[in-house]
């Protein structure tokens, strides 16, 4: 019996397996190094977001946008020269108003406007105070 055909057949399918299996180790090769460059990648993300963390700790708060009008700056100063809590009349006929309902009304709703801006804060007994 010959059996070189048999050889030939199983040397052609060698070559085909070594071919394939070095197709798979150098592909296998570029994916370990494209993990790699995408660990490195994370590890500088999470030293980034750490130091940039660290920073935004230090930083002093950001004061809000006060609103448009002319009352706001004079009502926070009305603030800053007291020690204990205003009621909208307060403000009111510190800002040299009258104590019309309309007056009082419109400083109320100023000052509810700050404390949304996180400037003042507002007790349940309608009492405004600076935010520390």
């Amino acid at each position: 019996m010959n059996i070189r055909p048999l050889l030939d057949a199983l040397d052609l399918q060698e070559d085909a397996a070594r071919a394939l299996a070095d197709d798979l180790r150098a592909q296998v090769d570029d994916l370990h190094a494209r993990l790699r460059e995408a660990e490195t990648h994370l590890e500088h993300l999470a030293i980034t977001r750490k130091t940039v963390t660290g920073l935004a700790e230090r930083l002093p708060a950001v004061a809000p946008e006060l609103p448009e009008h002319p009352d706001c700056p004079r009502i926070l100063a009305v603030f800053n020269q007291t020690t204990g809590p205003l009621r909208a009349n307060d403000v009111c006929e510190a800002l040299g108003h009258e104590l019309l309902p309309k007056n009082v009304e419109g400083t109320r709703a100023k000052l509810k406007r700050l404390v949304k801006l996180g400037i003042l804060t507002e007790a349940d007994t309608g009492n405004f105070t600076r935010k520390q």
